[in-house]
């Protein structure tokens, strides 16, 4: 993603969900790896529909086809993947970011290093990537790209280590943040997770072929055997003669992989940190439903994401589970741009209710969660234009009341709907009869845990606690500049 500049959705139609920024699939040791690569980019498609891109290592040469959109269509074509011959590839997809959209952004990205070639795929955000980034342009770096995984390539150009390995791992010894990348080099295939684990990373085995990848629904495409997930702080290289070797330069750590990975971003057949997300979804469901019962007539989901939490809803309240709201799967995010007179319609382009089975019926709904509020409101809006007698909204998340700096796609915090009101606030806001959100501990308990433990939590859950497990060195930066600023134009 790009540091230098905030995040925003570009979709009219659907700006009210957070965002995963990338997903990254590599596969060494095969006849065709690109190829498989395409297929396993397919399966992650949605953590990134902006752009995608391969590279692909021969022997001898590295090859290189990025591109602004889906996968389909870019990679499809016989011609591109002729292109990118070899053994060995790995592809990325990635989500945009304000302003112009840049190929030379999209991933992996690729640089000729004094050992030879260097393409990195990454997903996650280094929080320190501007302080870095400023401090390696002072000493002579010259930049090609706004993306914060550029640092990790300067980084590596300018170790004073001896080994590729040790300038690797000196490199990612002096970044902060999120990141799970997987490097090529002449060498071989290296996947690594940062020491807290926050982004996923897998590895999965196809005879001798051997990949990695953001979830494990990449393998399942291809045909793989999924192993197991990289653990964090973890470093698992792949020579080119097929040898797996493990590093751990981090010493002890103690995981914080992302909560919201189960909540919302995983596809729900994805195995997670050795967790069914299907399974904890309902689960959440459920809990829910213990926390925050409502008498109705049904239980109804957003779709698609409010699916698997409104079925554990539903078995745990006893309530039927029905299909009140239809999706449309044919608006695309590269659809017309409304202007502000038909903006207001394009939630009922996407989602239409069941008038039939809602008319005069108590309804809960669900979803994964809220964040501005505005799909809530046209929600609740169009379930009692439709004739519902009330409507109750349950949310699978607790509140999101905080910015995510780990490569999410985040409104920044005062766009947050659950920053500027309560719980009361925020019903109002949307005009639902009743909003409930499971509570932190709920969370933790169905994703198998006993509570949110005190001073040393399982999860990265700063979304929901403003809890953060690294510091945020850009981010205070920010704040320091923006407060002397404010100093200075007090004293003029």
């Amino acid at each position: 993603m790009d540091p230098l500049t905030p995040m925003i959705t570009t979709n009219p139609f659907d700006d009210d969900k957070l965002r995963e920024e990338c997903g990254i699939f590599g596969v060494s040791g095969a006849d065709t790896a690109s190829a498989i690569v395409a297929l396993g980019l397919h399966a992650l498609q949605h953590r990134g529909q902006e752009a995608a891109g391969i590279t692909s290592w021969d022997g001898h040469d590295f090859h290189t086809h990025r591109a602004m959109g889906h996968v389909a269509g870019n990679f499809d074509r016989d011609e591109v993947i002729r292109g990118l011959p070899g053994g060995s590839a790995c592809g990325h997809v990635r989500y945009s970011t304000t302003g112009e959209t840049s190929l030379r952004n999209v991933q992996p990205l690729y640089a000729e290093l004094n050992s030879g070639g260097f393409a990195v795929a990454h997903n996650g955000n280094i929080s320190n990537a501007m302080k870095v980034r400023r401090e390696l342009i002072r000493r002579g770096s010259i930049f090609q790209s706004t993306s914060d995984t550029e640092v990790i390539i300067h980084l590596v150009a300018t170790s004073s280590y001896r080994t590729l390995l040790d300038k690797f791992i000196d490199a990612l010894k002096q970044v902060e943040g999120a990141y799970s990348l997987i490097v090529m080099t002449p060498e071989g295939m290296i996947a690594c997770r940062d020491p807290l684990g926050i982004r996923p990373l897998v590895m999965g085995k196809l005879g001798d072929t051997i990949m990695f990848a953001s979830e494990t629904v990449a393998f399942d495409v291809v045909g793989a055997e999924y192993i197991r997930s990289i653990d964090p702080g973890e470093l698992v290289i792949v020579t080119n003669s097929g040898e797996i070797r493990s590093h751990r330069p981090f010493g002890e750590v103690h995981p914080r992989p992302c909560i919201f990975e189960h909540v919302y971003f995983s596809r729900p057949d994805s195995i997670v940190d050795g967790s069914s997300v299907y399974s904890v979804r309902k689960a959440i469901g459920a809990q829910l439903a213990i926390e925050n019962p409502v008498e109705a007539d049904y239980v109804i989901p957003v779709p698609d994401s409010g699916v698997p939490a409104a079925i554990g809803y539903a078995q745990e309240s006893g309530i039927p589970f029905e299909l009140g709201i239809i999706r449309s799967h044919y608006i695309g995010r590269t659809f017309i741009q409304p202007g502000d007179k038909v903006r207001h319609l394009g939630v009922k382009l996407k989602h239409n209710a069941n008038r039939a089975l809602i008319q005069g019926k108590k309804i809960v709904l669900i979803d994964d969660s809220i964040v501005r509020g505005t799909t809530s409101l046209k929600i609740v809006q169009m379930m009692r234009e439709a004739g519902a007698a009330e409507v109750h909204m349950r949310i699978a998340s607790p509140p999101t009341k905080h910015s995510c700096f780990y490569g999410v796609d985040t409104p920044e915090r005062t766009k947050l709907l659950a920053h500027k009101l309560d719980v009361g606030g925020m019903q109002d806001f949307i005009h639902a009869d009743s909003l409930s959100f499971i509570s932190i501990d709920g969370l933790y308990k169905a994703l198998g845990e006993a509570k949110r433990a005190d001073g040393r939590p399982q999860y990265c859950d700063a979304c929901f606690t403003g809890d953060y497990p690294t510091t945020l060195t850009d981010q205070d930066d920010v704040v320091v500049t923006n407060q002397l600023e404010l100093l200075a134009e007090r004293v003029a």
